[in-house]
């Protein structure tokens, strides 16, 4: 089987898609700093087993439109777009699966529209209810450094030291988050020195790791330097809109089943809301059918553990084919 792509209008952009198989939908949504081929070996397995495997670029990414306002990449326009991508393709329902910015777009799918989306499966990112303030002023910050996400905000700062030499930004990410480098140190990857750069101190591998293909990496990189990286970097900068958006829907409960993966090396773990949140996640995804930490695993799980994810999804798939 081989990966077709194709660009589909979406409403007023058009998004690049890639598809392989035919059958019951299973739509991947990517994440940051990524493209739709980061599922390139789960879209070849679920279509091996009979599915329709679909994951577009998302906006702002690959070879997909970037608009050009920071408010035309609100939580509400990321959703519309996987809706709308449903609706070119002539797809009533389908399964949806994100990872890392994919993950919150995947489960506000099945959040905001059951209807479309009968099943959800998220990779690293757990579902986080909405909280009681806006989050940009709950980031931590000291005297002498701030939050990535903070450093984030500001336009331009961030995109061009990123965007200053991709390659390098794309393997010191690939290598310092995945569970073949160092063992994560949360503060040097999330908080910056006020006056530095996120990545200044993390030094570029001298090799790639083991699991990237780098084929698919120079793809990455091609399509970085062709956009730049203001397009997701404005998803963050749509973090307090998101939540003011959300207001509406402040404790609705993910209604459809689910799964949730995340590395056992994955950085988001030292995060301490993540052990208050994990053990108590069916609160809010009553019918969360599968919870697993994956061993030997850093953030990119879907890549650095393609066949352990693979195993899980396709059992996820099967289950809800027999229901």
């Amino acid at each position: 089987m081989q990966i077709q792509q194709h660009r589909v209008q979406v409403g007023a952009i058009h998004l690049q898609v890639r598809e392989v198989g035919q059958g019951p939908a299973v739509l991947f949504c990517h994440g940051f700093p990524e493209c739709g081929l980061s599922w390139r070996a789960q879209m070849l397995a679920v279509a091996q087993a009979g599915y329709r495997a679909i994951a577009p670029d998302q906006r702002g990414y690959g070879g997909s439109d970037v608009p050009e306002a920071v408010e035309d990449y609100s939580l509400l326009h990321l959703v519309g777009d996987m809706v709308g991508l449903l609706d070119a393709l002539k797809v009533d329902q389908a399964v949806v699966v994100g990872h890392d910015w994919g993950a919150p777009v995947a489960w506000h799918c099945a959040l905001l529209r059951p209807d479309r989306f009968r099943a959800v499966v998220a990779l690293s990112v757990p579902f986080f209810p909405r909280g009681s303030t806006p989050p940009v002023a709950s980031m931590p910050r000291t005297e002498t450094h701030e939050f990535y996400q903070l450093y984030f905000q500001r336009p331009g700062q961030a995109e061009a030291e990123l965007s200053r030499d991709v390659r390098a930004t794309l393997l010191r990410a690939a290598w310092h988050m995945s569970g073949q480098g160092p063992q994560p140190d949360l503060a040097a990857l999330t908080m910056v020195a006020k006056g530095k750069t996120w990545l200044a101190h993390h030094e570029v591998p001298a090799q790639a790791p083991a699991w990237l293909d780098l084929a698919d990496f120079e793809v990455f990189v091609q399509s970085f330097e062709r956009t730049g990286f203001t397009g997701a970097l404005n998803w963050y900068r749509n973090l307090d809109r998101n939540w003011a958006l959300m207001a509406a829907f402040q404790g609705r409960v993910v209604s459809v089943p689910a799964m949730y993966l995340i590395g056992d090396r994955d950085l988001l773990l030292g995060f301490p809301i993540m052990e208050w949140l994990l053990p108590r996640l069916k609160q809010w995804v009553p019918l969360l059918q599968h919870q697993e930490r994956i061993p030997d695993c850093g953030h990119w799980i879907q890549r650095e553990k393609a066949q352990e994810v693979n195993d899980r999804l396709l059992k996820f798939l099967a289950t809800l084919d027999a229901i």
